[in-house]
């Protein structure tokens, strides 16, 4: 949020508002961390902080001659959101990798996600899923729909592009996508959804 402000000073000389409010994990809807991990990071429960087969699969198609996709897991994510910036070096990569060891041995995988629905941009200057909720859908996080949750997570590799209040076609068929992917999810370990 501090790196959003700074941004709009630079490139527009003007102090916009954040749209933001912390919930707790018991005012978010469980179809949100569910939606969040199907979309982001199907291995949460289970890794360390990192997804090595998704970076290794990452690696290999960028060997290929495709564009290097993200592999970050929601630890990462949470350690790049809390602590860094999100301009790329393999400095801050760095820095992001000692966060992630710290976050995932000091906070239980719960916290880590309770902190990632919070922090996370749901679009322009729309931070955490308690103002995307109130701002898209006029409810609270914890009245959180599938449907609803989904699309929100939809949007998250670029929230500012992927709108969810004018979904393209692109973001409603990653919704259905995402959807699918949570019907095929594991029974989650219920202390991750509440």
């Amino acid at each position: 949020m501090l790196y959003r402000h700074v941004d709009d000073l630079v490139d527009e000389g003007a102090f916009k508002p954040i749209s933001y409010r912390w919930v707790g994990k018991k005012k978010i809807s469980p179809f949100a961390g569910a939606a969040a991990m199907a979309a982001e990071d199907q291995r949460f429960p289970d890794h360390v902080g990192f997804d090595l087969d998704s970076i290794e699969a990452s690696i290999n198609q960028y060997r290929k001659g495709h564009h290097l996709r993200g592999a970050s897991t929601i630890s990462q994510q949470v350690a790049k959101n809390l602590f860094l910036t999100p301009a790329r070096s393999f400095l801050r990569k760095g820095a992001e990798v000692w966060f992630t060891l710290l976050i995932e041995m000091l906070w239980s995988k719960e916290r880590i996600l309770e902190v990632y629905l919070n922090i996370a941009e749901f679009g322009d200057h729309i931070f955490g899923v308690e103002a995307a909720s109130q701002r898209y859908f006029k409810i609270r996080a914890s009245r959180l729909s599938r449907s609803q949750a989904a699309l929100l997570a939809a949007s998250l590799p670029n929230p500012i592009k992927l709108k969810v209040a004018q979904p393209s076609a692109y973001l409603l068929r990653r919704q259905a996508w995402i959807l699918r992917q949570m019907a095929n999810l594991p029974d989650p370990d219920p202390a991750l959804m509440h």
